[in-house]
C-alpha cells in the first residue's frame, strides 16, 4: 500500500511540474527524443535487438515443435494458419 501511495505522489508531482513547464518544454523534450530515436546508433541497436528477438523466437518455436507437447499441439491443429507473431513484421531487421 505504501508503494502505491508513493507512486501516486510521484505521479501527482510529475503532473504538476510538467504542467508548469508548459508546451514549449514538452516540444523540446519530444524533439530531443525524436533526434535520439532517429540516430543511426540507436537504429542499429534496435535492429540488433530485433534480430536477436527473432532468432530467440524461432529457436523457441523449433524446440516447442520438436517436443512432445509441440507434437500434440500440431496434431490438434492440423490446419496451420500463418504464424501470427513471426509473420506480423515483414520488414528486415534494422528497419523501422
Amino acid at each position: 500500500m505504501r508503494g502505491k501511495l508513493m507512486f501516486l505522489a510521484g505521479l501527482a508531482a510529475g503532473f504538476v511540474l510538467g504542467s508548469r513547464a508548459g508546451r514549449e518544454k514538452y516540444e523540446e523534450i519530444r524533439d530531443n527524443a525524436k533526434k535520439v530515436w532517429e540516430s543511426p546508433t540507436v537504429q542499429e541497436a534496435a535492429g540488433v535487438a530485433q534480430a536477436q528477438a527473432t532468432k530467440l523466437y524461432s529457436e523457441g518455436k523449433d524446440k516447442l515443435q520438436s517436443s512432445k507437447l509441440g507434437e500434440k499441439l500440431h496434431v490438434a491443429s492440423s490446419t496451420d494458419p500463418a504464424d501470427s507473431l513471426a509473420g506480423s513484421n515483414t520488414k528486415s531487421p534494422g528497419t523501422v
